[in-house]
């Protein structure tokens, strides 16, 4: 207790305020600390622009309007009159705070009914007290400020359940109970406005209002935050959606030959590091210019994405396959010579006899031709060339 004193004075006299000047007004010191937290939030808005962050401000702003409202007048009848009409803009600016909340994951819709259910309580709490003086909204009203802060602190709550853990949401939620207990109390135990416990518990509110500005900007960077995080985890899955359009052959899906230069290296390095076997198959479809020729290039394009099916699905996921260009397909593969002459008649073997073979134009087939790669081989594409030769003598071996 001794530390909310301390701040509401150093408050106090910040706004030229003293406890022992006859100027000194709880309700001032409130509605002057509104209006600071209210312009702190106006400047986070032009640097941050979320519609929450404007309803916070308008709800500052009704509570700063409604303390500085609520002081004496010449006229009697004027002073409960304004009393009155105090209590009522609180209502709003605890309940803007709810919007807020709701504002905050999507655009609130604020319906005509709102204002129809808002316009007998606010004839009410202008009117009642120049009939019945203040103690007519005093107690309603602080009631009713208390519901509306449970409210909002309630809407507030229930962001710390999303995707993120917003701790300022937190924070905001606490201080709102806190100010709805402050107002139950006064509602239960004090009788008057102008009561000695109403001003205690106005300037214990002051301190808990500097907390929930604190959780607002806090809530605020929060959010800045995630969405930073969330557009990075875009820009990411966008990099690497281009990075697949830049080495994946759009017609076939295979890898192409800007991801060959790319690996080639690596993987010839860990081949003379590891000592691993790599050998290289070049692989030619059989009659493709004829069928490019006679039966058109939708039909060489079918054939094309055949053959790519039937090389993706019988080669090994450690293995490469590329299209080199044309109807050429090269395959790197981590074995001997000896064994890359095995899979290549087995991949004709198989090829031949598949059944959607079957489906494509009359004499397509695939010659192959295998090298391997010697340890220390640094420069891969004069084996490629090798592997294209050998191709194309299985090519007139096979006519």
């Amino acid at each position: 207790m001794t530390s909310v004193r301390a701040l509401v004075l150093a408050l106090a006299q910040s706004a030229g305020i003293t406890p022992t000047s006859p100027a000194f007004n709880p309700r001032a010191m409130l509605g002057f600390a509104a209006v600071v937290i209210a312009g702190l939030l106006l400047l986070l808005y032009f640097y941050r622009r979320r519609l929450f962050i404007l309803f916070w401000i308008s709800g500052w702003m009704l509570i700063a309007v409604s303390m500085f409202l609520a002081r004496p007048y010449p006229i009697p009848q004027l002073t409960w009159m304004a009393y009155g009409i105090a209590q009522f803009l609180e209502i709003l600016g605890a309940l803007t705070f709810v919007v807020a909340a709701d504002a905050y994951r999507h655009r609130p819709r604020l319906r005509r009914g709102y204002a129809l259910l808002l316009l007998p309580v606010a004839i009410w709490f202008a009117l009642a007290p120049v009939a019945l003086r203040a103690p007519a909204v005093f107690a309603p009203g602080h009631l009713l400020i208390a519901g509306a802060m449970s409210g909002a602190a309630a809407a507030h709550l229930q962001l710390l359940r999303g995707p993120v853990r917003l701790v300022g949401a937190g924070v905001i939620a606490v201080t709102l109970a806190t100010l709805a207990v402050i107002n139950l109390w006064i509602a239960a135990f004090v009788s008057q406005p102008d009561a000695p416990a109403t001003g205690r518990g106005l300037m214990v509110s002051v301190v808990v209002c500097l907390v929930a500005a604190l959780g607002m900007q806090l809530m605020t960077f929060e959010d800045m935050t995630y969405e930073l995080q969330r557009t990075n985890r875009r820009l990411e899955s966008a990099q690497d959606d281009l990075r697949q359009l830049v080495i994946t052959d759009p017609l076939t899906g295979c890898r192409n030959r800007r991801f060959f230069d790319e690996v080639i290296g690596r993987e010839l390095q860990r081949h003379r590091r590891y000592e691993t076997p790599l050998a290289l198959l070049f692989i030619d479809i059989d009659r493709f210019k004829t069928i490019n020729d006679t039966l058109g290039h939708e039909t060489g394009d079918r054939v094309l994405r055949q053959v790519a099916t039937f090389l993706l699905r019988n080669i090994r996921e450690a293995d490469y396959v590329f299209r080199w260009g044309g109807d050429e397909f090269l395959i790197l593969i981590s074995c001997t010579e000896a064994e890359a002459i095995r899979r290549g008649e087995a991949l004709q073997a198989l090829f031949a006899a598949a059944p959607d073979a079957a489906a494509l134009p009359a004499g397509v087939g695939l010659s192959v031709g295998c090298i391997q790669i010697p340890p220390q081989t640094t420069d891969a594409m004069p084996l490629v060339q090798a592997a294209d030769e050998r191709m194309y003598v299985n090519k007139k071996r096979g006519r």
